[in-house]
């Protein structure tokens, strides 16, 4: 069974050092790596799963993306669901 739960930062087991997962909730605004067409680089999660959908802010346009490739394209929160403020 896999867990989604967030690991400590830099933690060493057998000698190995773990990067921290990547946390993202629903309803973040997240950047990513590569902008949409559009020209937009900021997405809303909007579906969370085996994929992640993803709207883009600047056109509207939603995508469906394996969370493998959602991870390694994510870049970071820019405004959380939970913090309206943002993160900045």
């Amino acid at each position: 069974m896999l867990n989604w739960k967030p690991l400590q930062p830099m933690k060493k087991i057998r000698g190995m050092v773990r990067m921290e997962r990547k946390v993202f909730n629903l309803g973040d605004i997240v950047q990513m790596k590569k902008p949409h067409p559009c020209g937009s680089n900021e997405m809303e999660i909007i579906r969370m799963g085996m994929d992640i959908r993803i709207k883009c802010v600047g056109c509207k346009h939603s995508v469906l993306v394996p969370r493998p490739k959602f991870e390694k394209n994510f870049k970071k929160v820019l405004r959380s669901a939970a913090d309206p403020q943002g993160q900045e």
